[in-house]
C-alpha cells in the first residue's frame, strides 16, 4: 500500500468513526465536573479500641443515622486505604466526608438534633477527632 493510499483509508476511517459517533468527542461535556461554591466537612474518626469490629460498626450505624440531617448534599463513609507512601496517614479508623451547598448549611448542620445526638451517643466511642473543613481556592 502506498502512503496516499494509506493517508486516504485512514482519512476515511476516522471520517467513518466520527460519522458514526465510535469515536468519543472531546467536547467540554465530556470533561469531569469540577464541584464549585461547595463547602466540603471531612471528619476522621479515631476509635478508643482500634481493634474492635463492634466499636467500628456502632460508630458506622451512628455515621448512618447522622446522614439524615437534610443539610447534607452528599456524603461518604470511608476507612483507610491499603495505599503506602510517607504523606499517607493510615491511622484513622473512619472517614467521614461531607459536602453542604455553602457555610450557612455547614452551620446548620453543626446544631441539627440529629448531630448534637450523634456527638451525645457515640463520642465515647472515639479517643480523637481531626477536622479539615474547605471552600473554593
Amino acid at each position: 500500500m502506498s502512503n496516499k493510499s494509506r493517508r486516504n483509508f485512514l482519512y476515511r476511517a476516522a471520517a467513518l468513526i466520527a460519522a458514526t459517533g465510535l469515536f468519543p468527542s472531546f467536547t467540554p461535556s465530556n470533561m469531569k465536573k469540577r464541584e464549585k461554591n461547595i463547602f466540603i466537612h471531612h471528619v476522621y474518626f479515631w476509635l478508643k479500641n482500634p481493634d474492635s469490629a463492634e466499636d467500628r460498626a456502632k460508630l458506622l450505624e451512628g455515621l448512618e443515622n447522622l446522614s439524615a440531617v437534610k443539610s447534607i448534599r452528599s456524603l461518604h463513609i470511608g476507612k483507610p486505604a491499603n495505599t503506602k507512601r510517607e504523606v499517607i496517614d493510615s491511622s484513622y479508623a473512619v472517614s467521614w466526608m461531607l459536602t453542604f451547598k455553602n457555610a450557612t448549611d455547614q452551620e446548620s448542620y453543626q446544631v441539627d438534633p440529629i448531630h448534637l445526638d450523634f456527638v451525645k451517643n457515640y463520642s465515647h466511642l472515639w479517643n480523637k477527632v481531626v477536622v479539615y473543613d474547605a471552600i473554593d481556592a
